[in-house]
């Protein structure tokens, strides 16, 4: 069923926050998906955007730097638990999550991404902005997350499908 970008953004953050999303893209063969926790769905630049908040020393960082697309796909509830487990333990550059762990792709409707199908939530995103954070701009108070000094990348993705599957 297909939504508005904020229908279900209370159930998405919450889900977000306690279990985590994946976050999937390609780049030509190179399929990879992450578990995010920190991301934010919100409207810029006159258009419904999903914001989401990957680390420079994660193997998604560098597919996203070539990606134009992203897709995240939320479970709303505790089913996923196992696979939000192992895609958010190994990372894409040492071995192929998604024979290692398989999980059900279906085709994104609007991107050349898939999505996860067994979660309940979906958007589809395209690349808009890839904002670097830099040390000297943040707050002192959150210098403490970066002990490895691999700060995040914000890619801002307008959200050009939202929908759930059943």
């Amino acid at each position: 069923m297909t939504l508005s970008y904020d229908a279900r953004i209370r159930e998405a953050t919450e889900a977000l926050v306690k279990r985590g999303a994946f976050l999937t893209t390609k780049v030509g063969d190179t399929l990879n998906s992450m578990v995010i926790g920190w991301g934010s769905i919100g409207y810029c630049w006159g258009k419904p955007v999903f914001t989401v908040v990957v680390r420079n020393s994660r193997y998604t960082h560098e597919l996203l730097e070539k990606a134009a697309e992203f897709t995240v796909s939320i479970p709303l509830t505790d089913h996923m638990q196992k696979e939000l487990e192992f895609f958010g333990t190994y990372s894409g550059r040492d071995l192929d999550k998604f024979q290692k762990c398989p999980v059900d792709l279906v085709e994104g409707k609007e991107v050349g991404v898939p999505i996860i199908a067994d979660c309940q939530l979906h958007y589809e995103c395209r690349i808009m902005a890839r904002l670097r954070l830099e040390p000297e701009n943040l707050h002192q108070s959150c210098l403490h997350w970066y002990p490895e000094k691999d700060y995040h990348t914000f890619y801002v993705g307008e959200i050009v499908a939202c929908y759930e599957r059943p």
